[in-house]
């Protein structure tokens, strides 16, 4: 009898599950056709909509990342900004929440927010994306004018990267190009030294 009705809780907790998830994407289907119609407002509802009855599914994060695009290219960093923080913090699934992190550190990026964007990649990053997260923290101290910080966290990625990687060529071209006084440097007789910058 109990193993009976365990089968049963466990069929009706798989269908309610599927339905969900099935409404949720449904929800994602109509919030694409909003941003293909450049539909600000309607994207806005959308998502809200999203956020406040499907949080917990795969389609609520793929939403936010489809509407952090839509606002970011109708000007709204703010919005864009507000909903790659919301996957970040509230997804469950640690991979989609750095890749909400790593958008949102883009942006954060662009409008010179830099220690915001360190804070933003400091915390909840899955170990699969520690490559990417150390580059942009590399990209991140390089504009700072932080060369030390920028080579060792560029030094991280081609560490963890794979030796096959086209993406090392790009790390490794980041690197080289740091300027040579803004590292530390290797004097003769092997002590090491790092210049005030300029």
């Amino acid at each position: 009898m109990l193993v009976a009705s365990s089968v049963v809780a466990w069929n009706a907790y798989e269908y309610w599950q599927k339905d969900r998830s099935t409404r949720a994407c449904a929800l994602f289907e109509e919030l694409e056709k909003a941003t293909r119609s450049g539909d600000l407002k309607k994207t806005e509802q959308v998502f809200a909509d999203v956020k406040e009855r499907f949080a917990s599914t795969v389609c609520a994060d793929q939403s936010a990342f489809l509407a952090a695009k839509t606002f970011y290219l109708a000007g709204n960093v703010d919005a864009a900004k507000a909903a790659l923080r919301w996957s970040a913090e509230k997804s469950s699934d640690k991979a989609y929440a750095t890749l909400a992190r790593l958008r949102w550190s883009a942006l954060l990026l662009d409008t010179k927010a830099y220690d915001e964007a360190l804070a933003v990649l400091a915390e909840g990053v899955d170990d699969n994306f520690a490559a990417l997260v150390a580059d942009r923290k590399g990209d991140i101290y390089q504009l700072q004018g932080k060369g030390a910080q920028a080579k060792a966290e560029y030094e991280k990625a081609l560490s963890v990267l794979n030796v096959r990687a086209e993406y090392r060529q790009l790390v490794a071209a980041k690197l080289s190009a740091l300027p040579a006084d803004a590292v530390a440097v290797k004097r003769v007789d092997g002590a090491s030294k790092t210049p005030a910058l300029k």
